[in-house]
């Protein structure tokens, strides 16, 4: 049972007026396209803005929550945080929900900001798919989603029961939308996203007296790129330093992930996850097919570092002898016929590979999640599976469970095709490992932990793992980063035992870092 009462906000909350039209969606880094927002029906007069009038408001209830055989009593803040500019005009106005438990005295209880990546995702996923109070339903321990009802329950193995948590939906993703007269493109940034963002985490910390609680941050995807960058942000600016960061399925080195004419990189980095998906098919032969997918993997990585890799250097000057050498391990790992391999020289992107592996069936398999599979070349089997529930999900429980009303479409993904990747972009791909470094150096306390799943073939766990591997810290420093894989994809969390798994290994993590 929940209890509600509505408290003004710091002003009127103006917001830009945006078409109900159905958005191109772009759900992560990668050009996966489909269609889809959330269209909420009118939920009473617009007052003074196109959200509605309770939209201005701070929705508060309260709730409770059985974690680990305890009754969690735990209180929802929904609603606006308003950003002006220094001489004190408004920006933006960030839609943010926070759950918060215990004594709210206690400065000793950690809290915990959540967002997703894209860029254009808002935090719908973490969410409603892992962190938070509640989770979508899903069909099976394997994440599929009901054919029928889409719903939400009591998440057992929400992060509530060891940290305080805030999801933020950054600019222009979510009910968060810039200031009317406000250019939302400026937004569209590496340095004015984290900049925003680092401004909402101030004010928060200050309008609800927890400065002096231990800080985290979790972002999936890009939102690891965001992480990384607000972690040196907050810590420069506003002297704000942090006790740990959670990184999902992190894109850390764009060049690794990024496949074209001119990069050979992600061929090696990508071909464990290949194999990982051609086992999970049945496309392997018994020898490989019996192993588990951990040891798969390594036998995979160890071709891909040698032989792979000195077959991709050669270019054009390789012998025939080591290409037909080549030809046969990538059969023998992927399971792809030996003149497909031929006609792509060796080279087998992940669009090539996810439309390639069950064609014989007329299947695509996910790139996000290659447990995947569906019909058609246009979509992402893994994505289609999760849009409809979450986006459904969350329409009723905003209403009906936060008792929050807007009349403006919660964006869950927005495409943006011109983002500024700025000054993070080296050759022209997004590498985030210098900032890394350079956070952990400034701050030797600072823990982080990697969350990955063998099934992404987004981003790999081997492209994390090289980047990890060669950021030149010393044994001391490296010893503050964890790495735990999952059996499970992008979304490593829409698996149920990966989730409590990754529940588990988390509260582990927050004790660690709280007693370092």
């Amino acid at each position: 049972m929940s209890t509600s009462n509505y408290q003004p906000s710091n002003g009127l909350i103006s917001l830009i007026n945006q078409p109900k039209n159905i958005l191109k969606k772009s759900l992560l880094l990668l050009a996966f396209s489909g269609t889809v927002t959330l269209l909420f029906s009118s939920w009473g007069t617009a007052r003074y803005s196109m959200g509605g009038y309770n939209a201005g408001q701070l929705a508060i209830t309260d709730h409770q929550l059985r974690v680990s055989g305890t009754v969690l009593n735990y209180k929802a803040t929904t609603g606006y945080m308003p950003l002006t500019d220094k001489s004190n005009n408004p920006l933006a106005n960030i839609f943010y929900v926070a759950y918060t438990a215990g004594n709210t005295s206690d400065n000793t209880r950690p809290v915990t900001f959540v967002f997703n990546g894209g860029p254009g995702s808002a935090s719908i996923w973490l969410h409603m798919g892992s962190f938070g109070p509640v989770r979508v339903v899903f069909k099976n321990d394997k994440g599929d989603a009901p054919e029928k009802q889409y719903s939400y329950a009591d998440n057992p193995y929400s992060w509530l029961g060891f940290t305080d948590l805030v999801f933020i939906d950054p600019v222009a993703t979510g009910y968060s939308r810039a200031q009317e007269g406000v250019d939302v493109k400026q937004f569209y940034s590496y340095k004015r996203d984290v900049a925003s963002i680092g401004e909402f985490i101030k004010r928060y910390l200050e309008q609800n007296n927890r400065q002096a609680s231990p800080k985290f941050l979790a972002g999936e995807s890009y939102g690891a790129v965001r992480a990384i960058g607000l972690a040196q942000y907050l810590q420069d600016n506003y002297r704000i330093t942090l006790n740990g960061i959670t990184l999902i399925s992190p894109a850390l080195n764009y060049q690794l992930i990024k496949f074209n004419n001119a990069n050979q990189q992600p061929y090696s980095y990508y071909l464990p996850s290949y194999a990982a998906a051609a086992q999970y098919h049945h496309r392997l032969t018994p020898e490989l097919q019996q192993l588990p997918v951990q040891e798969l993997m390594a036998k995979a990585t160890a071709f891909a570092r040698n032989t792979y890799s000195l077959f991709l250097s050669q270019g054009d000057t390789v012998s025939l002898a080591l290409t037909n050498k080549v030809i046969d391990s990538l059969h023998y790992y992927t399971g792809l016929a030996k003149e497909t391999l031929r006609r792509a020289n060796g080279r087998i992107s992940d669009t090539e590979f996810c439309g390639t592996l069950l064609k014989s069936d007329s299947l695509n398999i996910g790139a996000l999640d290659s447990r995947f599979t569906g019909a058609g070349n246009n979509t992402d089997p893994s994505e289609n599976n999760l849009r409809g529930l979450f986006t459904h999900a969350f329409n009723n429980y905003i209403v009906n469970g936060l008792q929050y009303q807007n009349n403006l479409p919660y964006k869950a993904t927005v495409a943006i095709g011109d983002w500024d990747y700025g000054t993070r972009k080296t050759n022209s791909y997004l590498d985030i490992s210098e900032t890394l470094k350079s956070v952990m150096i400034q701050n030797p306390h600072l823990k982080i932990t990697i969350a990955a799943g063998y099934y992404d073939l987004a981003t790999p766990v081997n492209t994390t793992a090289y980047v990890i591997d060669h950021l030149g810290l010393t044994p001391q420093l490296r010893a503050n980063i964890s790495m735990d894989y999952y059996e499970s994809g992008h979304m490593v969390y829409i698996s149920k035992t990966a989730n409590n798994q990754f529940r588990q290994n988390a509260e582990k993590f927050y004790q660690n870092a709280l007693n370092h």
